[in-house]
């Protein structure tokens, strides 16, 4: 694997040298906060996330965001898009606003700061459960469609899966043994997903969540918490509910129905949107390896993610790709 120090990966990779502890805490005391020292590093990759301690009070969240990834725009879309949800009483967190603001700057970073939301995961093999988050992203994707995002990416093949695709040929991040049979499997597997898509036709694109899988759903005593909308893009609804999907045909099958089962109290869903389900898996599992790669010059990343670019991470990658090749060539989910 090449790690030649791109200009693209050194913008992305090198954005948090300057953060350090000391650093976080100064931002937020003069921005008028009591912080008391007391600091907790979150489990975020992209971003970076932090527990801070504030005197007399509850603790809160400070997400500084990653350089060159999106403009400020974009970012007050996510806000704009959070507040709008919370106004909705929809459950959500929204960026708090300090001084009129809510995307702050210190020097170079960006930052936003949020109340600390606690909650579990949620348990997706109660139906009941499922229903539930079911009608929280229906309302979730009923506001969505009110407009588009602006500023914000689209979920896209030539995103995605394209452009994903020939940066980690481009960058030599694949052995030169296994580089073949990996292109022949993503030249392949475009094939399909285009052929997916063509198969569900025209869809209306809306704003999204964007990255619902389990981690960023908190479950409460008074239901589910959606958290973390960095992600949140234009896309087809079924982006936001094929990630709350597990086990065989069968079981995901059921697990769609009560989801749908919620979801449709608030928002209609188009059947044809199932033929995007693992044409939006094979993009992800594309997607999520070009990450790896153009954030591999981040400190953080290579102590996280040992086996990226290994003969075996490839090997198995080549073994993925196939396998939803073979899926996209199956009929959809039923429901």
């Amino acid at each position: 694997m090449s790690l030649s120090h791109t200009t693209e990966a050194n913008q992305l990779g090198q954005g948090f040298a300057g953060l350090s502890p000391e650093r976080v805490l100064d931002a937020l005391a003069a921005r008028g906060l009591a912080v008391d020292g007391r600091l907790l590093a979150l489990n975020s990759y992209e971003n970076r996330v932090y527990q801070v301690g504030i005197e007399d009070g509850a603790p809160i969240i400070a997400k500084f965001y990653r350089a060159h990834r999106w403009s400020d725009a974009a970012i007050l879309e996510e806000h704009a898009f959070l507040q709008e949800l919370f106004e909705a009483e929809v459950p959500s967190v929204p960026a708090l606003t300090v001084d009129g603001q809510t995307l702050l700057h210190d020097g170079d970073l960006r930052f936003a700061l949020f109340r600390r939301q606690g909650g579990r995961a949620p348990e997706l093999f109660d139906p009941e459960v499922l229903r539930w988050l079911g009608r929280f992203m229906g309302r979730i994707h009923m506001i969505g469609a009110r407009q588009p995002f602006a500023a914000r990416e689209r979920i896209s093949i030539a995103a995605l899966g394209e452009a994903s695709g020939r940066f980690l040929l481009e960058h030599d991040f694949l052995p030169p043994a296994l580089r073949p049979a990996w292109r022949a499997a993503w030249e392949q597997a475009l094939e399909a997903v285009h052929a997916a898509f063509a198969r569900a036709g025209d869809y209306p694109e809306i704003r999204l969540h964007g990255d619902c899988h389990l981690g960023n759903v908190l479950w409460t005593d008074s239901g589910p918490h959606f958290v973390d909308f960095d992600d949140a893009r234009n896309g087809p609804a079924i982006q936001d509910l094929w990630m709350l999907l597990s086990g065989d045909r069968a079981e995901m099958t059921q697990q769609l129905c009560d989801i749908l089962e919620g979801y449709e109290d608030f928002a209609e869903f188009d059947p044809s949107q199932l033929h995007l389900i693992e044409a939006l898996r094979c993009l992800r599992l594309i997607h999520y390896s070009a990450w790896l790669a153009r954030r591999w010059t981040d400190p953080a990343f290579p102590p996280a993610f040992p086996w990226f670019g290994t003969e075996r991470y490839w090997q198995e990658k080549i073994i993925e790709l196939r396998e939803q090749i073979a899926l996209l060539s199956e009929a959809p989910l039923r429901v």
